[in-house]
């Protein structure tokens, strides 16, 4: 099996800075604190040029005309060798007594003076003093300790930046953690969960995010409301329809069957019927879509269950079957089972009219332990905007169809409270042509 490639590097970041606001802060953070470490780096040195040209100068050439005046006219190479050993200078002595330089000269070199790079004498005339006598002294300053405590400090602040980061991301993921709270909240109330509501962090003193929590949880609690009363409502209903609907049915049967009065009795009948199997998909519904859902699971062969079912429906033989035969033995309700099938396959049957094959229901085991349930059809399947609703309760793709045609739309309804309930997915799509309809049972606790 191929395993998906991950993205890159890149591709990562710029979908976590662009769908990530804890990423886009800390990002903002960080060009913030470069951008005020550049202009206070620039200024600090722009600032310190000024003074340097405008004070420090010419205390400097002040400076240099001592060392000058203490090595003498004409100048003593003994003083001088002490004056560099005493300061970071380079010397060099030239004239018609004395020709000296501290530093040997190095031909192969063109950068500072004798080829040592740590001695500056890119202003000459501002290092350099003639004696009396006649000789030129020229001085080097050593930039050696200017080159590497800038490195240092720049290093140094790099680190300082990047402390300050993970400081700031610290920070930031923790005044946004309440944010990961909401968005657990809101799918555990999305799928139907409202026994645990979003933590409100502060609840006496609250900030922004947190009076968002006690909004969502007010929300939620209101929407649980209103569903456990729909839910009351429609139990209340069904149970009390069923009383009538008996009664209705039993003095319907009751009927003469005279030539005169047996199509009304059949028609009514079969209305009565629709309308008890209404009631009762009403009822398995609502139990089934409870959280308290109770299974009454034992070892089943679901194969001989599929086969059961098919033999008991009208135009069973036109159903192709292409069933695993090494199938385990799975923990299934087997009433509620029974209803996901005959419900599927049904559904299948009535779609099939004039189309080029017939219904198909096929059973196989996966590699990974589960069993893969599917039931498709050959007929004109659905548009593709109204898959994803065709598993809500009372919908019809085809507002036109007559209930006799399309059933009153809890058909698959049903079918998917039923494979949720027993951990399993559900799936519908077009197979080009007709609809499948797929239910994954996971696999067993062993395999």
């Amino acid at each position: 099996m191929n395993t998906p490639q991950r993205p890159r590097w890149h591709h990562r970041a710029r979908h976590a800075l662009a769908h990530s606001l804890r990423v886009r802060l800390v990002a903002l953070f960080l060009l913030l604190a470069l951008a005020m470490a550049g202009t206070f780096l620039v200024g600090m040195q722009y600032a310190l040029g000024i003074g340097w040209r405008d004070a420090a100068k010419p205390l400097v050439a002040d400076y240099i005309d001592k060392l000058a005046a203490e090595l003498g006219s004409p100048p003593s190479v003994e003083r001088a060798q002490a004056l560099t050993q005493r300061l970071p200078l380079s010397v060099r002595i030239g004239g018609p007594q004395v020709n000296w330089r501290s530093n040997p000269p190095d031909p192969g070199s063109d950068r500072g003076w004798g080829g040592d790079k740590r001695f500056k004498t890119d202003e000459p005339r501002f290092y350099e003093r003639n004696t009396a006598d006649g000789h030129r002294i020229q001085f080097g300053l050593s930039v050696q300790d200017w080159h590497d405590r800038p490195r240092f400090i720049g290093w140094a602040t790099l680190a300082g930046l990047l402390l300050l980061t993970a400081l700031a991301y610290a920070r930031v993921r923790r005044l946004l953690r309440p944010l990961d709270d909401i968005r657990a909240g809101a799918l555990r109330f999305g799928a139907g969960d409202f026994a645990q509501p979003i933590a409100v962090r502060h609840a006496h003193h609250p900030d922004e995010l947190g009076e968002l929590a006690a909004t969502i949880n007010t929300m939620a609690a209101d929407i649980h409301q209103m569903l456990e009363a729909k839910r009351t409502l429609l139990l209340a209903i069904s149970h009390e329809l069923r009383s009538p609907l008996t009664r209705a049915r039993l003095n319907t049967e009751l009927l003469p069957e005279t030539a005169d009065v047996q199509p009304s009795r059949e028609a009514l009948l079969r209305d009565l019927a629709l309308m008890r199997d209404l009631v009762t998909d009403l009822l398995e519904s609502e139990r089934l879509a409870s959280p308290h859902a109770a299974l009454h699971r034992e070892p089943t062969d679901l194969a001989e269950l599929v086969r059961e079912v098919v033999a008991a429906l009208d135009g069973a033989p036109v159903v192709t079957q292409a069933l695993a035969t090494d199938l385990p033995l799975l923990p299934l309700d087997r009433t509620r089972m029974r209803l996901l099938l005959r419900n599927l396959l049904e559904n299948a049957l009535r779609h099939s009219a004039g189309a080029s094959a017939a219904p198909q229901v096929s059973l196989q085991r996966q590699g990974d332990g589960r069993v893969c349930l599917t039931v498709r059809d050959y007929g004109p399947g659905v548009p593709e905007d109204q898959l994803p609703n065709l598993a809500q309760p009372f919908y019809r793709p085809d507002a036109a169809r007559t209930r006799a045609e399309g059933g009153v739309g809890l058909g698959l309804y049903l079918c998917k409270l039923v494979a949720l309930a027993h951990g399993a997915s559900f799936a519908v799509r077009n197979a080009g042509p007709g609809l499948l309809i797929e239910v994954m049972l996971p696999p067993l606790p062993h395999a």
